[in-house]
């Protein structure tokens, strides 16, 4: 097996990267060999901050968004292990006091239901509850009046605030904050050195901010992370080495480079093993396990996350039949078609894997009744219109919480193309297309987007 050409992605990832408009980006492979030496290349190319210039580096940190998830997800399946929580065991038993909008999710979500993102619970409720060591704690009671957008159980939709609550549920049971706990139970005992969770700890080192593209210059974000109450859903800020160290220890079910154990082997494929189907074959996945997003790439199963917050995404896949992992890490959000291109070359060169092809419009799109789904959508973060119009269905999202605008515009709207019953395509900004599914769950209507299920309102 011929060893990975350093040379060969180091172009790609530049060339790449200028044509898809990235400003900064740092690509990392690891692949492990039996017996022999792991294979780790890094790979840099544009610069972290537009203003100052400052060159991108293989060691520079970048904020990984979401990939937060799959790492608040192992040191809670740590507790697992010790026996400390149950999978299927109430959150109102673990946190004294917990309290949701109804009784029905009061008593019925479990810690399955927050690692598989099936909780019921509004998927985004950005609300700041301060910079201080009880912003988790003060967090909870901002949830006693979110939204509910289902049953406990009964439907795949993507849930920032169920990751905050496992936050608050490792701090009570450990009796650290998350961000000790994270460090005392996850990064140190993996050897991570170029990994925090706080701003003041991030300016310690060569970190990316955020950039808002679609402009005749990239700008900076004029907010460089989101309130640390939703630390445990996205504000890791690691290096690529660091983050494909822990890729590695999943794969390794649970064992660090040196030996230690983070982590058994049961937690280890309970987290990247089925779960729950997702309601429609998407970017996020075709089906989810408990933390990790599960892909079928060509008949080959993959796991992994993506990551995207203010001005910067990530992405990380790992091919555990092939021993691979590829991370990048990106200080924009419109990154997409850099994932798409350069994911799908490394994964066929050195995997002879095949990448889920991106969401198509058809050429011949069918003829679709918008009717029955005119009307308004929304949760607490977004409200999402759909309109039979002349020229045909238009998509108006506005965003409606305290980050509206931050990182793009806070309105905007989309054609609506047919792809197939109750699918719809949108073009992006970045010029992919993104999927809106339109269905009825328990006898209410439902627009699917950006993987969060929003429900109709009068």
């Amino acid at each position: 097996m011929r060893r990975i050409d350093v040379e060969r992605w180091q172009d790609r990832l530049g060339v790449l990267a200028r044509e898809t408009g990235v400003v900064g980006a740092v690509l990392g492979i690891m692949r492990l060999h039996d017996g022999a030496p792991d294979e780790l290349v890094r790979v840099a190319t544009g610069v972290l901050n537009a203003n100052t210039g400052r060159n991108t580096t293989v060691d520079s940190l970048f904020q990984i968004g979401s990939i937060t998830k799959p790492c608040t997800a192992t040191v809670a399946m740590q507790l697992v292990d010790e026996g400390k929580i149950g999978l299927d065991q109430p959150v109102s038993d673990i946190l004294p006091g917990f309290r949701l909008v109804s009784d029905e999710l009061t008593d019925g979500v479990t810690v399955r239901h927050l690692l598989n993102h099936t909780s019921g619970i509004d998927g985004d409720v950005f609300v700041d509850t301060g910079p201080g060591d009880d912003c988790l704690a003060k967090y909870m009671t901002v949830l006693e009046s979110a939204m509910q957008i289902n049953k406990p159980g009964a439907l795949w939709s993507y849930c920032n605030p169920g990751f905050s609550i496992l936050g608050r549920i490792i701090e009570v049971v450990t009796g650290q904050l998350w961000d000790a706990a994270m460090h005392d139970r996850l990064f140190a005992p993996l050897g991570l050195a170029h990994t925090v969770t706080l701003p003041q700890d991030a300016l310690l080192f060569d970190t990316a901010v955020g950039h808002l593209t679609g402009l005749p210059q990239p700008q900076v974000t004029p907010k460089w992370m989101l309130e640390r109450c939703n630390g445990p859903a996205g504000a890791i800020t690691t290096s690529v080495a660091d983050l494909l160290a822990i890729a590695r220890a999943h794969m390794m079910d649970g064992v660090a480079a040196d030996g230690t154990r983070v982590l058994s082997a049961a937690s280890a494929d309970a987290m990247r093993t089925f779960s729950v189907d997702v309601p429609w074959e998407s970017t996020a996945g075709e089906s989810w396990g408990l933390g990790w997003a599960r892909f079928d790439w060509g008949g080959r199963r993959l796991y992994g996350h993506d990551g995207s917050t203010l001005g910067q995404s990530a992405y990380l896949r790992i091919s555990p039949d092939d021993g691979l992992a590829v991370a990048l890490m990106t200080n924009v959000t419109t990154a997409r078609p850099l994932y798409q291109a350069l994911f799908g070359e490394i994964f066929d060169e050195l995997a002879d894997v095949k990448i889920q092809p991106p969401l198509q419009l058809p050429v011949d799109p069918p003829q679709l009744d918008i009717t029955p789904w005119v009307g308004t959508y929304e949760r607490a973060s977004v409200r999402i219109e759909i309109f039979d119009e002349q020229d045909g269905p238009l998509f108006r999202l506005t965003e409606l919480d305290e980050l509206a605008g931050l990182d793009g515009e806070p309105v905007v709207e989309y054609s609506m193309t047919p792809i197939r019953d109750g699918l719809y395509g949108l073009t992006m900004k970045d010029g992919m297309v993104s999927g809106v599914q339109l269905f009825e769950h328990s006898g209410r209507r439902y627009v699917h987007f950006s993987s969060r299920a929003t429900p109709h309102v009068p």
